[in-house]
């Protein structure tokens, strides 16, 4: 299991002109495609993103076939991002108090797909609602587990708690305090691990598509005052190395599209 505690945030082999726009050069960040029809609304609030370089050969080997993993900086990154899930719905559907509000924490790499997209592969998603556990499996065939999960948030702590119950590995955690910090215009680093607007799913039949379209992320930095997870781990990967890189953001609103089978 892994244990931090007191981190300042900064991340070992990230040369400063690719880990913030104030250093590096300015470029335009992508854009957020136009979800015309979404079947589901959600606000992602309260995030926090962990990031790590891993070896490619290591993430590449966990991926399912027409998905590559990308490289940023000459590595691969793992990112572990608790947050709070909020105002869930469907079109036309007011949001249900107690099941669209809940904690969310997911492990996540960067890919491209087959036909040059490119967006997030996530290994797991822990959420404290077992009904959109189960809608998230069966629906989107996403790798939602069942968790018993607490946020705490104020203007200068974000206080994280997540222990998994179903289906496993039963007890898999993720106990994490962060102090947001100031306000980050974006360089490249941030763009390739915040700014991705295409998740992918294997279903029977090959690999589908989604598109999550949202406005530019408010990112600030932040320190990892405590971390003691193994959920990196438990989704198959090496144990992370070293100081993870930090950033946090109040959050934004998400319209999310229907699948589309990839060539």
């Amino acid at each position: 299991m892994r244990r931090l505690v007191r981190r300042d945030g900064a991340a070992p082999g990230v040369s400063p002109a690719l880990s913030g726009g104030r250093e590096g050069r300015r470029i335009t960040p992508p854009e957020s495609p136009v979800v015309a029809r979404p079947v589901m609304f959600q606000h992602w609030r309260h995030l926090t993103f962990l990031h790590w370089r891993y070896p490619v050969e290591a993430v590449q080997a966990l991926l399912p076939p027409g998905l590559t993993a990308q490289e940023f900086d000459g590595s691969a990154w793992i990112g572990l991002v608790p947050f709070l899930m909020d105002r869930v719905r469907a079109p036309f559907v007011p949001p249900v108090p107690w099941l669209s509000r809940f904690p969310e924490t997911n492990v996540r790499t960067y890919v491209s797909g087959p036909d040059g997209s490119q967006g997030i592969w996530f290994f797991s998603l822990d959420a404290a609602r077992m009904p959109a556990v189960l809608a998230g499996r069966s629906a989107y065939r996403l790798p939602y587990l069942w968790a018993r999960m607490a946020l705490r948030h104020g203007p200068g702590e974000y206080r994280y708690r997540s222990s998994r119950r179903w289906p496993g590995p039963r007890g898999a955690r993720c106990d994490a305090t962060v102090v947001p910090g100031d306000p980050v215009e974006p360089g490249e680093l941030e763009y390739f691990l915040t700014y991705r607007f295409r998740l992918y799913a294997a279903m029977r039949r090959g690999l589908v598509v989604a598109e999550a379209g949202h406005g530019p992320w408010p990112l600030r930095t932040g320190r990892l005052v405590h971390l003691d997870e193994n959920v990196v781990e438990a989704a198959g990967l090496p144990k992370p190395e070293g100081e993870p890189l930090v950033h946090t953001s109040p959050g934004v609103g998400v319209r999310i599209g229907p699948w589309r089978r990839l060539l």
